[in-house]
């Protein structure tokens, strides 16, 4: 039941930070085995999906760091189809023409927020894709509010240079 609710949300957390589909899919699996082994760490005062996201948040920062340190280069998915990220998406209503253009556009923001630095991508996503605030976010990554806001600033100014060039 808690794969069922929380996986759609955490593997597309998952796939923004590390940008590679089956490392996404193992980190979530991981996430799951961490939080049933300690699920006594808990605090039943928090919410369940916010404690997730951290554990996933926290494992995906884990996997980058052992990937840079042990190969010292950028990791690239050998896959650019993002059609296997859960969505919930109703397109029932509109017509082909109308759902090409939404998935081409979709596709061209995702590119250009993958394109973004990390500390950059992972604070925007967190704010813009998944809704999280300002203080959750600085609470997440264990940065202050001032480096949340200034990060975030800083995605939405490249993310508009690069939609003016296109």
């Amino acid at each position: 039941m808690l794969v069922k609710q929380y996986q759609g949300m955490l593997l597309n957390i998952a796939y923004s930070i590390t940008l590679d589909r089956e490392e996404s899919l193992e980190i979530v699996q991981d996430v799951f085995v961490k939080a049933c082994s300690g699920i006594k760490g808990f605090r039943q005062d928090a919410s369940l999906g916010g404690w997730l996201r951290k554990i996933t948040i926290n494992t995906c920062l884990n996997w980058k760091r052992k990937w840079k340190r042990r190969f010292r280069w950028s990791h690239d998915p050998i896959e650019s189809d993002d059609d296997w990220i859960l969505k919930d998406v109703d397109q029932s209503g509109s017509n082909p023409e109308n759902q090409y253009r939404e998935k081409e556009f979709e596709e061209n923001i995702m590119k250009q927020i993958s394109k973004l630095p990390e500390k950059i991508r992972v604070v925007f996503v967190l704010n813009a894709l998944e809704g999280m605030s300002y203080d959750e976010i600085a609470e997440h990554l264990n940065i202050k509010r001032g480096t949340v806001s200034s990060r975030l600033h800083h995605a939405r100014k490249i993310l508009m240079d690069s939609f003016k060039s296109l």
